[in-house]
């Protein structure tokens, strides 16, 4: 039977106060749902997500009471902030579906205090949240996880992949179930959301990085919220990622001490000493020195050697010389591979974070210096600074043109044959 008009508007309104619940009590969960669409879908049993939108059910709706919607809203928000939709592979879709809800709850459960009555769903039963040997699945990855779990080439549920959530299956869970994935159940096993949808973001990289960068803002207005943290509003996942990103191995201040730029006048009438602003004559103030470090050229490797982990490291460093600087550090960062990705200028944290990293092909330094003599000559960087694994043929130094080279390097085999040189370790 086709849902009427008022109950789409009732159900919907459902949904959007959850999420207004959740930015009063779990802040981090309802930022991160702010970006999300959410779905009436008459298709859908149950829930999912495609990473865009989050769908329910509108009959799964009808059985839940306000509290049980919060927790699968929180559900299915941390699969897409734990980029899930997009991990999954060449795993077996059922034993990594399991994995990922074993983290997912486990999660949700320490977020809602411990208290395991607050993860239960009803005729779903409790939320599956621990690894067969009975430890919290918020401890591990989803791949860790899914290497605890047996293999379940020989299992077959109604809809592939599906999502099992409640714990049990044979192998050591302690609240029960058979272990199925049918989402048509409802005994009473954990079972409630589909996976389905997650194969359409799999190679979504942009997606990715537009959430890695979501959960960072959740997470810094939280803590403008609670500086403290004290009542854990903050996910462990989510201060480890933000632990990752501000951590850089460079000590920037002493690397780039050649590159500052002393701006060193004694004495100026701008402004004028202000002691003798009533008498007749205008009298030059001693001002200190400004030091600034700007027009520093980042240019990040991208290319297929380079992993998501060495880019990471790549950014905290470039971060974290804008942290050294309090902020008075301005320059341009680019990314390239076989080509170059014109560079984006930046003058704060708020200008690099959005900037996002392009590329994947083979490795060509060269193309860095090409770049600076074809569209920088009217105002070329005060430095370049590469960050790199440095498997690649270093040009002449003559290419560089005099201006001063960093190679910051994420590894100890490469020795570039002129610059300067720093590592980092990833």
């Amino acid at each position: 039977m086709e849902l009427s008009e008022q109950k789409i508007r009732e159900y919907s309104m459902r949904l959007m106060k959850s999420r207004l619940r959740l930015l009063c009590t779990n802040g981090f969960y309802g930022l991160l749902l702010m970006h999300m669409v959410l779905t009436i879908d008459e298709e859908c049993e149950t829930a999912a997500t495609d990473g865009v939108r989050i769908y329910f059910g509108p009959d799964f709706l009808e059985n839940l009471t306000d509290s049980q919607i919060d927790i699968v809203m929180m559900h299915e928000i941390l699969h897409i902030a734990l980029q899930h939709c997009s991990r999954y592979g060449d795993f077996e879709p059922e034993r990594f579906n399991i994995a990922c809800d074993i983290v997912v709850n486990s999660i949700i459960l320490e977020s809602m205090g411990g208290n395991r009555k607050n993860i239960h769903l009803g005729k779903y039963g409790e939320l599956m949240h621990e690894t067969p040997d009975g430890k919290e699945g918020a401890k591990f990855t989803a791949e860790e996880v899914y290497a605890m779990l047996p293999a379940m080439k020989g299992k077959k549920s109604k809809k592939m992949p599906g999502s099992l959530a409640g714990n049990g299956g044979g192998f050591g869970g302690k609240n029960g179930g058979n272990g199925g994935s049918d989402n048509s159940d409802s005994n009473g096993n954990g079972v409630f959301d589909d996976h389905e949808k997650w194969k359409n973001t799999a190679d979504d990289n942009t997606l990715r990085e537009e959430w890695q960068k979501r959960i960072l803002d959740a997470a810094e207005a939280v803590s403008i919220r609670d500086p403290s943290d004290q009542r854990g509003l903050i996910p462990a996942f989510a201060k480890r990622l933000i632990e990752e990103l501000r951590k850089p191995q460079t000590d920037w201040r002493s690397i780039l001490n050649e590159f500052v730029q002393e701006e060193i006048c004694d004495y100026s009438f701008s402004p004028p000493d202000r002691r003798f602003g009533d008498s007749d004559f205008f009298l030059p103030d001693f001002n200190e020195k400004d030091e600034t470090v700007k027009n520093i050229l980042f240019m990040i490797d991208t290319s297929g050697s380079m992993s998501d982990d060495m880019i990471t490291a790549a950014y905290s460093e470039v971060k974290g010389a804008i942290d050294q600087f309090n902020g008075k550090l301005e320059g341009l960062l680019g990314f390239f591979d076989a080509a170059v990705i014109p560079p984006t200028p930046f003058s704060d944290e708020d200008e690099f974070m959005v900037i996002k990293p392009k590329g994947g092909g083979g490795t060509d330094f060269e193309v860095i210096f090409k770049y600076v003599d074809d569209h920088m000559t009217d105002e070329p960087p005060a430095s370049i600074i590469i960050l790199t694994d440095g498997y690649a043929p270093f040009p002449d130094e003559e290419k560089s043109n005099g201006i001063p080279v960093l190679w910051l390097l994420n590894n100890k085999d490469v020795e570039p044959p002129w610059g300067k040189i720093a590592r980092i370790e990833v």
